[in-house]
């Protein structure tokens, strides 16, 4: 039998915040019974989106061209063994025995084309066979997945700011490379000293390594520095380079020199000879003072740039009188820098005070897992410092297709002559942490029949038609063809090391 159905009966999928909630409300209390279901939930609906950004990018043909896989193979797979890692932390978890609470989760399991997930062991095994080998090749992944990001959000930077920092992590066993050295929360315990370098325009990780727990030597930061040209995008070409006092040296100067970048780096070791007669203000009220000179410190081969900054001190109020200082220099603080920067001093002063949300970077990273020492050997830390800040980066990535999606549709409401709705705002305003809690925490129900699956997602659920629009820009990103391929905009440089070509327009 038949049965006749007017056409256009598709449900209007609606934000409850747009339409009156068509259910009563439900009623728990201690005497409510429960019991099992059969139906597969989970609670990480926004892995969805996830994938489709993976496919977008070709992940798969990054990793698979330019990682070093170590000599054990997985039944899985290289690629599938590191997926699950990046998986893992960007749910949040961030050591390896956490996969025991998600190895029957249905939204990995049915990623991964399995009922089950292989025991924390398996992983265990391949994170013993990771070495530095491994965590090098992992930073050309990184890489190329940001010149992908780069082209898909249009993105063409010039001059880029690199900064430079060290961090500590501290070790409470007998780990390889522990070290007792400056550590301020925990005083003579050791710990290792990583270095990350950070892009300041798109606060996306740039390069780094895990260090043994000394402060970083200047012929240690040359080394990085000249690192850093196989990293960049194709689009850039003017780096320059900001950091504090430990990495001022001849050899980090000579090497900033030599790649052709500019440099800020703060001055801690020297004190060069400021003219007393040539500090001036930008205001009459600003209390700080400006200062520069040529000056060639002891075991430099030639004379660089200084320039000086002095912050006249507070003056005591009355009744709280203090014995005044025996010379004029005690009365101010000095910041001291040494840069082959042009222009005015308080200009190239206010350009290296942007450097400063490094700091805050670091500490977002700690808190992605980058503190986790997974094993007592220093290479497969080393290694899986570097899988860590891949997931970072990814997490990155999402802010900045989000951005622009938002981008997009303002654009296109603009010419529709309408209001733009908000498009996956939560991610580009907010941390990783509360952007997690927002875009991937969002319940979702999977479905199959006939060899089809579906994800659902409660249509009383706020969050979920900010992850709709999102998935729908991902999904036109896919249907396109991939913007690193066309031939009208800047090459990428990874896209040699691949064999794989640009298409030529006509």
């Amino acid at each position: 039998m038949v049965k006749k159905q007017n056409k256009n009966t598709a449900k209007r999928w609606e934000n409850q915040e747009e339409a009156v909630c068509p259910v009563k409300a439900s009623k728990i209390g201690h005497v409510t019974p429960y019991s099992y279901c059969s139906e597969r939930l989970n609670p990480f609906g926004g892995l969805l989106g996830l994938v489709k950004f993976m496919e977008l990018i070709r992940f798969k043909e990054i990793f698979e061209g330019l990682y070093n896989p170590p000599t054990r193979t997985p039944e899985m797979g290289h690629h599938n063994m590191v997926y699950g890692f990046i998986i893992l932390l960007f749910i949040g978890f961030n050591r390896v025995w956490h996969f025991l609470y998600i190895q029957m989760d249905s939204m990995l399991c049915s990623i991964f084309h399995v009922v089950k997930l292989p025991f924390v062991t398996t992983y265990w095994r391949y994170v013993n066979s990771l070495g530095i080998n491994q965590g090098k090749s992992l930073l050309e992944v990184m890489s190329a997945l940001r010149e992908r990001v780069w082209h898909v959000c249009e993105i063409e930077y010039r001059t880029i700011h690199v900064d430079i920092d060290t961090t500590v992590e501290t070790i409470y066993g007998k780990q390889q490379g522990g070290r007792k050295g400056h550590n301020t929360k925990n005083r003579g315990k050791k710990g290792f000293r990583p270095v990350l370098c950070f892009i300041g325009e798109t606060r996306e990780y740039f390069a780094g390594k895990l260090r043994i727990g000394e402060t970083m030597g200047s012929d240690e930061v040359g080394k990085e520095i000249r690192s850093f040209r196989k990293y960049l995008p194709g689009c850039v070409q003017e780096v320059i380079l900001r950091g504090d006092g430990e990495f001022i040296g001849w050899e980090s100067v000579e090497a900033a020199e030599e790649e052709g970048y500019q440099y800020i780096f703060g001055n801690k070791g020297c004190k060069p000879p400021f003219d007393p007669l040539k500090w001036y203000k930008i205001g009459e009220n600003d209390n700080a003072e400006y200062n520069e000179c040529v000056y060639q410190p002891i075991g430099w081969k030639r004379a660089c740039r200084f320039i000086g900054m002095r912050i006249l001190e507070d003056k005591p109020t009355e009744g709280n009188a203090v014995q005044g200082k025996l010379f004029e220099d005690e009365k101010y603080t000095y910041r001291e820098f040494v840069t082959n920067r042009q222009g005015k001093a308080y200009k190239v002063v206010e350009e290296y005070d942007k450097r400063a949300d490094s700091e805050n970077l670091i500490g977002e990273a700690k808190r992605e897992g980058l503190s986790a020492i997974v094993s007592n050997k220093f290479a497969t830390n080393y290694a899986y410092f570097q899988i860590v800040m891949l997931s970072y980066n990814i997490w990155r990535s999402f802010k900045m297709l989000a951005g622009h999606s938002q981008r997009k549709q303002v654009r296109e409401a603009e010419g529709k002559g309408s209001e733009p709705s908000c498009a996956a705002r939560e991610v580009i305003d907010n941390t990783i942490r509360i952007a997690r809690l927002k875009l991937l925490f969002i319940a979702a129900k999977i479905t199959g029949h006939s060899n089809t699956y579906e994800v659902k997602y409660s249509e009383h659920d706020s969050r979920v038609s900010g992850l709709f629009q999102f998935m729908r820009y991902l999904d036109e990103c896919i249907g396109r063809v991939r913007p690193w391929l066309d031939g009208r905009r800047w090459l990428p440089k990874h896209l040699s090391v691949l064999g794989i070509q640009q298409i030529a327009f006509s």
